[in-house]
Order: C-alpha cells, then sequence, then structure tokens
C-alpha cells in the first residue's frame, strides 16, 4: 500500500547531510513494511541488511555489548556474508528490544555518516530509558540517546487521504484536485466521497485493518483484524509498565476514553475510571500512552489566548484513541450504523471529533481546544504562520455560537468549520467550510503554513 511518509524517507535519503534516521510509532501502523518492503525494495534492492532485533539473537548480543558502530559493521558484515559501504542500507528493526543500538547512531552519525542506517521500533522502552537518564537514574551509564545525532520521523496510522488513495485512488485525485483549486465538488461526487469518510470512521488506519478492506471489500474481516489489534494493544502494556498497579491502570484508561468522551464536558475525568481516583493517579499512564502514540492529548485554552499556544492548566484535557477504527470498535456501536441510511442519528460527533484530532496529530499539529463561558466551545485552536485557526467539528450543520463568542475574546485569521457539508467561504464571517475529506490537506497546509482561503 502507499504511503505519505514515503516522500520523507526519500527525501531524507537524498540529503547530504542526513544523520541515521529513527522511525518511531504505535505498535503495527505499519513501519516495518515502509522502511523495509516499500522504502528498501525502492531504494536499495538487493543491496540493504535488514535485523530484527527480536529474533536475530546473536546481533542483539554483540549490539548490546558496544556501541562502537566500526565494530558493530564489521560483525554484521561478517555474520550475514555481505561487504557494507555507502551503498548498503543498515536496517535496525525493532530495537526498543536492544537499546544500545539507539546509542550507537551517535558514532555512525560522526564516524561513518555516509552508510545510511535506519532505526525502527515502538520506542516506548527507549524513550522511558531516555526519561531516567534526565532524571538521574542510577543505570545512566546503560543508555544515552544521541541528542543532535539523528534525524527522526513517527509513522501514524493511515490517515484519511492515504485511506483514499489506496482504496480510489481516482476519487482521491479528484478530492485533492477539489481543494486545491478551492471548489466545491459536484454533489453526486460529494456523496461519494462522503461515504468512503463513513467507512474510514469505522476500518480506522491501522493498515491490516484498512488492507482486508482495501483488498476485499470485507468489513467483517477488517473489524475482526481491529478486534486483534485491539487486545494486542492491552497486552502490550504488560511488556513496558513497571507494575501490575500500573497495567492495570493504563489498560483501564485505554479502554474508557470512548466513556470520557461521552461525557458533557468531554474533559478527563479520573472518576470516570475508578471511584475517588485522582488526575495524579493516572499521570503515568497517561504519558506512557501519549509517548507509545497510542492516545492523544488535547490541552483546553485560555478564553484569550495568546500565543505561542500554552496549556491553561495542565490538569484540564482531553484524550482521544490515536486510531478511529480502535475508536469506533471501543465505542461498542453496531458497525452497521456507519453504512446505514440512520447513521446521521446514530453517530455521536465525538466520531468525528476524534477523526479530526487523529489527522491534526499526523500533520504535525499540537492539540488544543478552547472553551468559555455558558458552554460555548470550540473542539480545536491551530497556530499557523503565527495566525489562529479555530476548528469547529460539527456532524450536521450546527450554529455558529461558539465562534461568535470567540471573536468577542481573540483575533483570528480564519475559523474552520469542518462538517458533512460542501465547501463554501463567508468572507464577512471569515468561517471556512471544509467538508471531512478535506480536513487531512487543510491540516497539511495549516502545518506549512501554506493555508490559502
Amino acid at each position: 500500500m502507499k504511503r505519505i511518509a514515503l516522500q520523507y524517507l526519500t527525501a531524507w535519503n537524498n540529503n547530504k547531510r542526513r544523520k541515521p534516521l529513527i522511525v518511531c510509532g504505535a505498535r503495527q501502523v505499519g513501519k516495518t513494511y515502509l522502511v523495509k518492503d516499500i522504502f528498501a525494495e525502492t531504494y536499495y534492492r538487493n543491496n540493504y541488511i535488514y535485523i530484527d532485533c527480536k529474533v536475530e539473537d546473536e546481533i542483539r548480543a554483540f549490539c548490546s555489548e558496544t556501541a562502537n558502530a566500526g565494530k558493530i559493521i564489521e560483525y554484521i558484515s561478517l555474520n550475514k556474508g555481505k561487504q557494507i559501504n555507502e551503498k548498503t542500507l543498515l536496517i535496525f528493526d525493532e530495537v526498543q528490544e536492544c537499546p544500545n543500538i539507539i546509542s550507537s547512531l551517535k558514532y555512525f552519525c560522526q564516524d561513518y555518516r555516509q552508510i545510511p542506517v535506519i532505526a525502527t521500533g515502538s520506542m516506548v522502552r527507549i524513550k522511558l530509558q531516555r526519561e531516567s537518564h534526565k532524571r538521574g537514574s542510577k543505570d545512566n551509564d546503560k543508555f544515552l540517546f544521541p541528542v543532535g545525532k539523528i534525524n527522526q520521523i513517527t509513522v501514524y496510522p493511515m490517515t484519511f487521504d492515504e485511506f483514499l488513495m489506496n482504496e480510489n485512488e481516482m476519487l482521491y485525485d479528484t478530492v485533492k484536485n477539489a481543494y486545491d483549486s478551492k471548489q466545491p465538488l459536484n454533489s453526486r461526487i460529494h456523496e461519494l466521497a462522503m461515504e468512503q469518510v463513513y467507512r474510514y470512521l469505522l476500518i480506522g488506519g491501522m493498515p491490516e485493518a484498512a488492507e482486508a478492506y482495501i483488498d476485499n471489500k470485507s468489513l467483517l474481516e477488517s473489524r475482526e483484524i481491529l478486534k486483534t489489534l485491539y487486545d494486542n494493544y492491552l497486552y502490550d502494556m504488560e511488556l513496558y509498565q513497571a507494575s501490575q498497579e500500573s497495567v492495570l491502570r493504563s489498560r483501564a484508561l485505554f479502554q474508557n476514553i470512548y466513556k470520557e468522551l461521552s461525557k458533557e464536558s468531554k474533559n478527563f475525568s479520573p472518576g470516570l475510571i475508578k471511584e475517588k481516583s485522582k488526575t495524579r493517579d493516572f499521570a503515568t499512564s497517561i504519558q506512557w500512552l501519549v509517548m507509545a502514540h497510542v492516545i492523544n492529548q488535547s490541552f483546553g485554552l485560555k478564553e484569550h489566548i495568546t500565543m505561542p499556544l500554552m496549556p491553561d492548566n495542565d490538569s484540564t484535557f482531553r484524550l482521544f484513541l490515536g486510531d478511529i477504527g480502535m475508536f469506533s470498535y471501543q465505542s461498542g456501536i453496531n458497525a452497521a450504523s456507519f453504512i446505514s441510511s440512520e447513521r446521521e442519528n446514530t453517530l455521536s460527533g465525538i466520531f468525528f471529533e476524534n477523526f479530526v484530532a487523529n489527522e491534526l496529530i499526523a500533520k504535525g499539529h499540537k492539540l488544543f481546544y478552547w472553551r468559555g463561558k455558558a458552554y460555548a466551545e470550540l473542539e480545536f485552536v491551530v497556530e499557523s504562520d503565527n495566525k489562529l485557526y479555530p476548528i469547529d467539528v460539527k456532524k450536521n450543520r450546527g450554529t455558529l455560537g461558539s465562534l461568535e463568542k470567540f471573536a468577542h475574546h481573540n483575533k483570528f485569521e480564519c475559523a474552520i468549520k469542518v462538517s458533512k457539508n460542501n465547501y463554501g467561504y463567508d468572507p464577512e464571517q471569515k468561517l471556512l467550510t471544509i467538508p471531512f475529506y478535506f480536513i487531512p490537506f487543510a491540516a497539511d497546509d495549516l502545518a506549512a503554513g501554506t493555508m490559502e482561503i
């Protein structure tokens, strides 16, 4: 399947000043497939060495004992019977099983920069060890993160534009051209694109689940895969947590994201998970799940916003699941709701909010929301090129009362309403209406500071 992240790998490969690259992200989001099956096969066919640190015990044991890049290159060359030079791509997969490889990237950068090196993994253990190092752990000598000596990208579940690109490339091209030309789609094509949005809300962006639908058009098979992935995520928490208590808290937190967002306020409420508990009781679990890219955290902003955007209060926040398919599965809603004629009445707005949150995160944005007085609320606020863009997510048409209240306190470049409605712009209200299928492209423009109305 096509992944947009290939563009970043290609740009890295062509950069004369490239450093060893770390590709991180949650479990099962397609990191290995992207690096090995797409990138390596395209640019280094028959001239790359792939090392799975989980199963290649001898190489893992050797690399655990030294960070000397020269020794590692010599050992791998002899082990694999293949000379390593500047035309050889070295791939270290599942590096969380051998953090010392990450330490060695400093010396690959200093002494063997001409050799392309990519390390991939879920990175949770590595990030936790980095945090321990910062706090002065007794194990400092065991792990040194190569600050300033690496390039890094994060791979997320497939965004909607990636899903559409693989599911119906002609429709993708039509949607992208309409966005670029700032024109609404023909009403019939608009409905086709919205149908794909609803399917994506059900299937999500985990590559295995998405591929099952794209290849076989089987929603049932896709949902079965999602169930397995969901259960695997719960199991993984036992692999990385320090105590059984933290495992139970992390699992409970993960399993209750839909319930938390279903409340009227949508703000994280620890008492909803465990009676009389405090936010601080879940602080470590939240930190772990965010670092693992399993959940995304959105912070509240003051009524009057200042830039750069900063949280109003660290204890006031919302949590979203990192994949909308898993969110839909967790909700327990009947899968038929996403493809039935009654879906407008069945699906709540939080499905669309979680969808938009993930699109923003995958395109490089931090998440913030705004809540004023008298229940005025805007689901997201984005800062781009030193300008504010409030984002209102509406399942249906909705009112603009919150935007009017926001405007009393804040200047903004343009408000963006994301809904099922077709494209349109109201210059008097400075209101840009975009359909859900445009949000990945708008998020790209906002991240690049190239947003045009």
